[in-house]
């Protein structure tokens, strides 16, 4: 359990941090779709000593234009440079047929079932998305096997233009259920964005982490599988024993909820395999498991950037927005906060 004034310090560390995003002002105005909001002069930057922050494009699943343009807009709003970017902005960026499924409704709901908070009105719900996406699946992956990488090098250069790099690439391609022409592409597709690695949730399966090592390989990208509650000091050792082309794209606030204790120690144990790790708050299983406002959960953050700048760790730390966004707010803003909280760590 957490001392009392070990909360208290991470308390009060957070209400100065959240000071240093008054006076913020956006990089440009919000133009969904259009890209003349590229004509700027002030470039992101989130490098600070020496500690790459960046951000996963998942945490603005609740803005209003999902848009590889929109995307790129809600990023330079927070002042991130670096990003771990979604399957979809850059798919649709790219032509992907249109999906019959709300996304965010089905995250929503995916998220809840994860947690074990569905009722049967929404179980049926969510099984009758999954056989829509299901069906999609196979129309999606006809386009995969034929699309040009020409879209999304073309992505590339737009973000690169306005100073955001793309490090890792997150589509939906990488299951069991996926061909192998889709695994093909995904990690072609990641090489054209610039990304040095690929992510997805572990599948649990040593010989499909075996498959994608291997895979990875000819391709020379790196696959860094993602964690929840499952996660533990042992999870990813057989992958990285199959591959020199498997990594970790830890979690450590999920590491913290499943309960593990010193989580500071994979950190330091498995540095050199870790290609990009997500920073949330969440608290230990003694204290429910929350998803919290940063520096409210056990997740020892400041801790681990520290250490990161300290032993001049060069994975990014990737900022994941999970928590409920207050009322008033929006995921931008939020996202802003958790930078300003992460800054005044490096700083300090």
């Amino acid at each position: 359990m957490k001392p009392k004034n070990s909360i208290q310090q991470r308390r009060s560390f957070l209400k100065n941090s959240t000071a240093l995003i008054a006076g913020a002002t956006l990089l440009g105005p919000s133009v969904f779709g259009a890209p003349s909001f590229l004509n700027f002069t002030t470039q992101p930057n989130s490098k600070i000593k020496g500690v790459q922050l960046g951000l996963i494009t998942y945490s603005f699943r609740t803005m209003p234009d999902q848009s590889a343009e929109a995307t790129l807009q809600y990023i330079l709003d927070t002042g991130i440079n670096a990003v771990e970017l979604m399957g979809d902005p850059a798919e649709q960026y790219a032509g992907k047929p249109e999906s019959p499924v709300n996304r965010m409704a089905f995250y929503g709901l995916m998220r809840r079932k994860r947690n074990n908070e569905l009722n049967d009105e929404e179980e049926k719900e969510f099984i009758e998305m999954q056989s829509k996406l299901e069906a999609y699946s196979k129309t999606v992956a006809a386009w995969r096997a034929t699309v040009s990488m020409d879209k999304f090098v073309a992505l590339r250069k737009m973000y690169n233009d306005a100073g955001v790099n793309i490090y890792a690439f997150k589509p939906n391609a990488f299951g069991k259920d996926n061909t192998d022409e889709e695994i093909n592409w995904g990690m072609k597709a990641a090489k054209a964005l610039g990304a040095s690695h690929v992510t997805l949730e572990h599948p649990s399966d040593d010989a499909h982490t075996l498959k994608l090592g291997q895979m990875a390989e000819k391709h020379d990208v790196f696959v860094a599988y993602h964690g929840h509650e499952q996660q533990t000091p042992t999870f990813w050792d057989t992958a990285l024993e199959q591959s020199s082309h498997n990594a970790l794209n830890l979690d450590l606030g999920h590491f913290v909820a499943a309960g593990n204790e010193a989580p500071l120690e994979i950190v330091k144990e498995k540095h050199s395999h870790i290609k990009s790790m997500h920073l949330k708050d969440r608290q230990t299983p003694e204290h429910d498991k929350g998803n919290v406002l940063w520096g409210t959960g056990d997740t020892p953050i400041v801790e681990v950037l520290q250490l990161m700048r300290d032993n001049k760790y060069t994975f990014p730390a990737t900022i994941e927005l999970e928590y409920d966004i207050p009322e008033g707010s929006d995921a931008v803003q939020e996202v802003k906060k958790c930078l300003a909280y992460a800054k005044k760590a490096l700083e300090s």
